[in-house]
């Protein structure tokens, strides 16, 4: 099957029927069990892929119809998108994570975080008004909304800057838009884990660089 484009930590692969998702790096084999069990638990209640087989570290999906968020962004549609990820994000964020999979003991005002949100991960019509598929849910867990609000908010500030003004439509469509110290404190402390991991996988990777760049980067934004 021949490589997907825009992923990162794990290599994807499909041929338009399925998708192949093969985890790598620290803690593969669990991120990998929490993706199936979120997808199984929301079947039907929100638009992701179908499960189709879970093997140690690999997971086989049903291919979802869309184009990558990134990719309208980038070609002029960011107002439309990012409104559509911010209905989407209520939508998330109203399931009970007791009900999507997600075990555990957590405080009665965590709602299902999704926990790489973004244009990144949405799957949308060609207008981009409409998400039509919410993949990559190995990081999902019970939390604080900021979360995924902050997140989706570092995914266009890094990778679409030009397109940092269309986030109001973002926030707006959530209905929400919380202080930027907690969002800020948020971003920078998401991106202090990845470089952990990176650090734990391969030290003098670099991937390590990157993130050490990033932080950097992102130390340095203001409101």
């Amino acid at each position: 099957m021949p490589t997907m484009p825009h992923g990162y930590t794990n290599r994807t692969t499909g041929d338009g029927r399925v998708v192949v998702k093969s985890y790598r790096g620290p803690g593969a084999a669990l991120r990998c069990a929490r993706e199936a069990e979120v997808l199984t638990a929301l079947a039907g209640r929100l638009p992701v892929p179908p499960v189709l087989a879970q093997r140690d570290s690999r997971l086989d999906l049903a291919f979802l119809p869309g184009v990558p968020g990134q990719e309208l962004v980038d070609s002029g549609r960011a107002e439309e998108v990012l409104g559509a990820c911010g209905l989407m994000l209520r939508r998330i964020h109203a399931v009970s994570p007791g009900t999507a999979g997600i075990t555990g003991p957590h405080d009665d005002a965590a709602v299902l975080v999704h926990g790489d949100y973004g244009p990144n991960n949405t799957l949308l019509d060609p207008a981009g008004r409409e998400v039509t598929g919410i993949v990559d849910w190995e990081w999902a867990h019970a939390g604080d909304p900021v979360e995924d609000l902050a997140w989706c908010e570092w995914i266009v500030r890094m990778h679409h800057p030009g397109h940092a003004g269309s986030l109001n439509a973002f926030f707006d469509a959530y209905g929400r838009r919380p202080p930027w110290a907690g969002r800020h404190q948020v971003m920078v402390g998401r991106c202090q884990a990845l470089l952990a991991m990176c650090e734990r996988w391969r030290p003098a990777g670099d991937a390590v660089r990157l993130w050490q760049r990033r932080i950097q980067i992102t130390e340095s934004w203001t409101a």
